[in-house]
């Protein structure tokens, strides 16, 4: 018999795996981390003494709490850590897991793949110690370690600040916080984010902590180019100069879509993510038959409606399925869901997309490290009269690389909607292919 297959142990894949569970289904669960938890709730390897009050901060009881749930859920149901799902088709799914190749056939299909950092390339961004900020908080949390001895962040969004204080909180020198995000921006936006009182306390705390601190904090600042020979020296911003050895940015977050897209889901533009994201209704349903989509991975609306979307999916599961279910939960997990995404709409205001990036861009800036594309090969292409991004990629290979686009696709976008005069929404969105990720050349085939 074909199992339910949920695809990521963060929040909503857990969230997901304990619903199906308790209801009598023992779901198949494929994560690519060592132990579940996801980017947000990430656990140190084993041995590792920290506390989770030291790792996690306000967020210590949810993360123990969700780590004694996978930990229960482990031996009840077919958990798989340490395999990557590098591709979907026919009702199977391709993965690599420990270097043997494997696939299985699903029933029905949870896709919880969660997101990763929105990167706008400056100057000097491929210098060996630049990280993103996802990758600085992977660093510290999964490791223990800083990623430099003079750290500077940089970008907008929540993270930002998250990032930094925890750096800063466990010893890190932290020597500046720039925000791409004026705080006449934030002032806007506080009205929505009124809605969610107890997450507003948490930014604001870390913003005050940082400042207390003696940590410069700059709102409104553009990071204009990183420095250095051999490894990073330095930052420049409107005209200023600072002395650091690493430097940790990004503009916001951006749902993992490629498996959604290799599944045949339907995309459609969400201007509040300023991406394409697979469609799914209000259960987490998709354009696909037994394809269910919950979490970050289908639009950006952070940990706690992630852990309600993935509980919303199971629910969508045993529904479809006739399996009898609480019929009142789906409606207050939904209201739930939907008051967030009220606050989420306050984030976008507070921390909006600066869309002079891409007028800006110099010609000479790498776009697509992986495949050594600058911004002026990008608008050589425009120029031609090739505006649609997939045509773009066919003649100067940008988003072909080893990440196939997902560090470089949504920056080429927004080159590509900058140089041809049209809205970003009108370019286009790249093509998901196989492999999602990087493969390694040595594979052994399971028989």
């Amino acid at each position: 018999m074909k199992p339910v297959v949920i695809v990521g142990a963060g929040p909503a894949g857990i969230s997901a795996a304990r619903t199906l569970l308790d209801h009598g289904i023992k779901p198949c669960l494929v994560d690519e981390s060592l132990r579940g938890g996801g980017q947000i709730y990430r656990r140190q390897p084993l041995g590792f003494q920290r506390t989770a009050k030291q790792i996690y901060g306000f967020e210590a009881r949810k993360a123990q709490a969700m780590h004694r749930t996978m930990d229960e859920l482990a031996p009840l149901i077919d958990y798989r850590p340490e395999t990557l799902v590098w591709n979907a088709e026919d009702g199977r799914l391709d993965m690599l897991n420990n270097g043997r190749a494997e696939s299985i056939e699903y029933a029905q299909l949870i896709v919880a793949t969660g997101a990763t950092d929105r990167i706008l390339p400056v100057p000097g961004w491929t210098l060996p110690g630049v990280y993103s900020l996802g990758a600085a908080q992977i660093a510290l949390k999964y490791q223990g370690c800083a990623i430099g001895e003079r750290v500077a962040f940089c970008g907008s969004g929540p993270l930002l600040y998250l990032v930094a204080y925890q750096y800063a909180k466990a010893g890190a020198r932290v020597v500046a916080v720039l925000d791409s995000a004026p705080f006449s921006a934030q002032c806007r936006a506080l009205p929505a984010l009124l809605g969610q009182p107890a997450t507003l306390a948490k930014g604001l705390y870390y913003r005050a902590w940082l400042t207390a601190h003696g940590i410069a904090v700059h709102q409104g600042a553009t990071l204009q180019q990183i420095d250095g020979a051999q490894r990073v020296s330095g930052i420049q911003w409107d005209d200023q100069a600072l002395e650091c050895d690493a430097v940790a940015f990004a503009h916001a977050l951006r749902s993992e879509t490629q498996l959604a897209d290799l599944l045949g889901c339907e995309f459609a533009w969400s201007a509040l993510n300023r991406a394409w994201l697979p469609h799914r209704d209000s259960a987490g349903r998709s354009s696909v038959n037994g394809v269910y989509l919950a979490g970050d991975g289908a639009g950006i609306m952070g940990a706690d409606a992630a852990q309600m979307a993935g509980e919303r999916a199971a629910l969508a599961v045993l529904e479809d399925s006739r399996i009898a279910i609480d019929h009142r939960r789906p409606a207050v997990l939904e209201q739930q869901l939907t008051a967030i995404q009220r606050f989420r709409h306050g984030l976008e205001t507070a921390f909006p997309f600066p869309e002079e990036w891409a007028a800006e861009a110099p010609d000479e800036l790498i776009l697509c490290r992986c495949e050594e594309v600058s911004v002026g090969d990008v608008r050589a292409v425009v120029d031609e009269g090739h505006w649609e991004i997939n045509r773009v990629k066919a003649h100067c290979r940008v988003g072909m690389g080893r990440c196939q686009g997902r560090m470089c696709g949504l920056a080429a976008a927004e080159i590509v909607a900058e140089r041809s005069g049209r809205a970003i929404e009108h370019v286009g969105r790249l093509r998901g292919q196989a492999p999602i990720k990087p493969l390694p050349f040595g594979v052994e085939v399971q028989p």
